[in-house]
């Protein structure tokens, strides 16, 4: 009976080593970052804002 107690748990314990380095993997795998920057975003700061104003 303590055979299959202790296999359980091992395979449980495997089981959730599994899932934290599979949870590791996936957090380090995200969008690149941009190596060049692209200068401002918004209009305003482009000066794109219409003469009258």
């Amino acid at each position: 009976m303590l055979r299959r107690i202790s296999a359980r748990y091992s395979r449980g314990f495997i089981a959730a080593l599994l899932a934290v380095a599979a949870l590791v993997t996936v957090a380090n795998v995200g969008p690149a970052r941009a190596t060049v920057p692209t200068g401002a975003a918004h209009p305003s700061e482009q000066g794109a804002l219409p003469a009258g104003r």
